[in-house]
């Protein structure tokens, strides 16, 4: 299902890289930037992830939560959590329900090659649950200033 900009944001429920429950429902009334991102330590990921993390500020001074999704599981989060200091919550989407209620499972091709991957995409959702902005060309390197414009 393509989701679209005044949709309300499919609700989930996923395990972050403590192995805490987070849902969506429990964020109602709080701005929340959704971002899935492919795999966890590759180039473009820690690029957006750290420009996240570098803009964390700003992004709360705006009303922001801030939930990163992959594929990957809770020990792959941790570990790139440790390795480059992020200061927000990743969620483990091993059985890829999240990827597929956000339509962002998707067929890719690199080097010729097909395969199924999560294509990166941000879904910025209001207070009261509704999609207000879906970043589908993300600047890994200025993806705050993007949520921020």
């Amino acid at each position: 299902m393509k989701l679209h900009v005044g949709d309300p944001a499919p609700l989930f429920e996923g395990k972050d890289q403590n192995g805490n429950t987070v849902k969506l429902s429990d964020l109602r009334g709080k701005k929340v930037v959704l971002y899935f991102y492919p795999k966890d330590d590759t180039s473009g990921c820690t690029a957006q992830a750290c420009d996240l993390r570098d803009n964390k500020e700003a992004l709360q001074k705006a009303g922001y939560e801030i939930i990163g999704v992959s594929t990957d599981d809770e020990k792959s989060h941790q570990k790139f959590i440790n390795k480059h200091n992020l200061n927000f919550t990743l969620l483990a989407d091993t059985d890829k329900q999240i990827v597929e209620q956000y339509d962002v499972w998707k067929e890719k091709s690199m080097y010729g090659r097909k395969y199924m991957g999560t294509v990166r995409t941000t879904f910025l959702i209001d207070e009261k649950g509704i999609i207000t902005d879906i970043i589908s060309k993300v600047d890994t390197k200025q993806h705050a200033s993007q949520i921020l414009k």
